[in-house]
């Protein structure tokens, strides 16, 4: 841990012609800061940093099952009175100090340093499974050039379909049996899937190729990955919207049950929602933002990533349940038909005149009188319910893997929109994987010069651990890991972090000092509300959320999905002892480094070591752009050696030792 720094004059801005006025000094100029070749390179990889997976299927999947329309609204305002201030405030926070996660709230008080080291850890669990679903995206975008889809029919062995297949579906036997070849049980750990395997290769040296400059490398990179989703995804409406029950699949996600306002754990889930889908707390939205010029429109740049992520999720909705629609449809109809041949063939309830007519509504409406009648004769006719098909697959990888999937080969040339749709999946994933590698990497390299003056082979490193820890993953139990790192190894953790964030901005290094600083850094005021959305309804919000999901975990024991190869079904199972250790120890790991941090730095200080500021121990953000200091403006002292330095007359910082 560094020393603390002494705190700068009253207007916020550091006096370097007083830096020499020392009998004895000792002046270390950094390395020039990389920087951002434009703001829309900044734009685009914070939109596709905070744009994810979890807009295609979580999003739909929550407004689905917690009221629709209502959630929608529910989720607006948890946005705009949680998501876009923090948002703002970690925003604003990178960009002024210009430093990653670590240096941020070192920045603030040695004490507060735990915070970022705990934002690299949860960042690097994230990464270990994030670039496992990357890798099933490659694996499927790869089957998908096959002119016939290797999911439309199930295999056969001679002359007989597969059991498990035909008790199933043929997208659900692909993914779990072919893709995963997944084991009954987390309990059953199964040799490594090598296919996947080596998808997983592929991902992290993309992933690597496109880091290995830094924001250079990944800026450019974010022309396509960030933008080439939303092409898809126009497509998809376009080709949605014209398809047979795509009305009724848009009309089923946004029917608006107002009722849900009153059940806890909808709020918790809309909270939740708004929490991941803005990236707070992960250290990537200071990591990005710290390359920004000090006088960028942060506030500005807040509201309107948050308002296209909003945009971008209800976009997706609407493409899912068209497409999801049109697939409940075919199945119902398919159902139905099957149905009224049994029945009209035996000419007992329905006139043959009526068949061919027969609305599915009507259908629904004649079983509901009839299905007891027919159980007593016994005939094998189902209810055939749109709304039950509809609740198929909505949720996580099976709405991608298996039901989106499923509805793709009813498309003619199913093959082109099948390369479309995982295409889209791989540019959404790695974009918001070089988010979260730019959370690890930055702050680290900014702390440690060793890191920094060896970026290239740091970042080679880095994904090489990332790959061989990710092995753990494609084993044929992976699966079942990558939902209990999903599920634990960042939810709590993070609201954790974020709390203390909040707290630390808000009162320790206190809210007016932070708006004085932000109005003289953007060259305008900004809003008082922040100081009161910052102070008291942001921790509030947050703490009630870690209440509610700590509350959750403790009332109800952790199950996880497992996939039955006899029920050829899923069911959910309780996590074992051992597997329950290793989520109280992820989530251990990753708090962790907050209180070791804050001792750490406590004991410095009983030791002497840390010099601090006597009355508030820590010290004022920057809010000038020091980039654009001219040399003469300096003391002539430094002025010679400043030159040797920047040959373009400009110097990034002036840090001052020991004075």
């Amino acid at each position: 841990m560094t020393s603390e720094k002494p705190p700068l004059p009253a207007d916020g801005q550091r006096d370097v012609a007083d830096l020499g006025s020392g009998v004895e000094q000792e002046v270390t100029l950094e390395a020039d800061r990389d920087g951002w070749d434009s703001k829309v390179e900044y734009f685009l990889a914070q939109l596709g940093f905070s744009v994810g997976l979890g807009n295609v299927w979580r999003f739909p999947y929550l407004c689905h099952q917690n009221g629709g329309g209502a959630f929608i609204l529910l989720y607006v305002v948890l946005m705009v009175l949680i998501g876009v201030p923090l948002f703002f405030l970690e925003l604003a926070a990178g960009q002024s100090i210009r430093q990653g996660s670590i240096g941020v709230w070192r920045h603030i008080s040695p004490k507060l340093v735990g915070i970022g080291y705990s934002s690299c850890v949860v960042c690097f669990f994230v990464a270990l499974y994030y670039n496992v679903i990357i890798s099933w995206s490659i694996f499927y975008l790869g089957n998908s050039f096959r002119y016939t889809l290797p999911w439309e029919k199930c295999p056969t062995e001679g002359n007989i379909t597969v059991k498990e297949c035909a008790a199933s579906s043929p997208t659900s036997y692909f993914w779990y049996r072919k893709a995963l070849d997944i084991t009954d049980s987390i309990d059953e750990t199964g040799e490594l899937n090598w296919i996947i395997s080596g998808c997983l290769l592929a991902a992290w040296v993309i992933v690597g190729l496109a880091m290995y400059k830094g924001i250079k490398s990944t800026g450019k990179v974010m022309y396509f990955s960030s933008v080439f989703p939303y092409v898809v995804l126009l497509c998809f409406l376009i080709r949605g919207v014209t398809l047979d029950g795509a009305s009724e699949g848009i009309r089923f996600m946004f029917y608006p049950r107002l009722e849900i306002w009153a059940d806890v754990q909808v709020w918790r889930q809309a909270a939740t929602q708004v929490f991941f889908a803005l990236g707070l707390g992960f250290g990537s939205v200071i990591a990005y933002s710290s390359y920004n010029p000090r006088n960028n429109n942060c506030h500005r740049d807040a509201f309107t990533v948050s308002a296209v992520n909003f945009l971008t999720s209800v976009l997706a909705s609407l493409v899912v349940f068209a497409v999801l629609g049109f697939r409940a449809k075919t199945i119902t109809t398919d159902c139905v038909k099957r149905n009224l041949e049994i029945i009209s063939s035996s000419d007992l309830f329905i006139n043959a005149s009526n068949v061919e007519n027969l609305s599915l509504s009507e259908y629904e409406e004649w079983y509901s009188s009839n299905h007891q009648r027919l159980k007593i004769l016994g005939y094998n006719i189902t209810a055939c319910s749109l709304e039950d098909e509809l609740k198929q697959g909505v949720e996580g990888t099976g709405l991608a893997f298996i039901a989106f999937t499923e509805a793709m080969t009813l498309f003619p040339g199913s093959p082109f929109w099948s390369v479309l749709f995982f295409l889209m999946l791989l540019n959404l994933g790695l974009s918001t994987m070089f988010g979260t590698m730019a959370g690890i990497l930055t702050p680290l390299t900014d702390t440690f010069k060793t890191l920094r003056n060896h970026k290239l082979i740091f970042t080679v490193c880095s994904c090489a651990l990332g790959f061989l820890i990710g092995l753990m993953f494609t084993q044929r139990c992976g699966n079942y890991f990558v939902a209990m790192f999903d599920d634990y190894s960042a939810t709590l953790p993070l609201i954790i972090v974020v709390i203390f964030q909040t707290f630390s901005v808000a009162w320790v290094y206190g809210a007016d000092r932070f708006l004085e600083d932000l109005k003289l850094m953007l060259n305008r005021p900004v809003p008082v509300v922040y100081k009161y959305l910052w102070k008291y309804v942001c921790p509030v919000a947050m703490l009630g959320l870690l209440g509610a999901s700590l509350l959750k975990m403790i009332l109800n024991r952790p199950t996880y999905t497992a996939w039955n190869r006899e029920k050829a079904s899923k069911e959910d199972l309780p996590y074992p002892g051992w597997a329950l250790a290793v989520l109280i120890t992820l989530i251990l790991v990753a708090f962790l480094p907050v209180p070791i941090g804050y001792l750490h730095a406590l004991l410095l200080e009983r030791l002497g070591q840390s010099p601090a500021d006597p009355e508030a121990r820590y010290e004022p953000c920057a809010t000038t752009d020091t980039d654009l200091t001219p040399l003469d403006t300096l003391h002539p002292l430094l002025e010679e050696n400043l030159r040797s330095h920047s040959p373009n007359g400009h110097i990034e910082s002036v840090q001052s030792s020991v004075l």
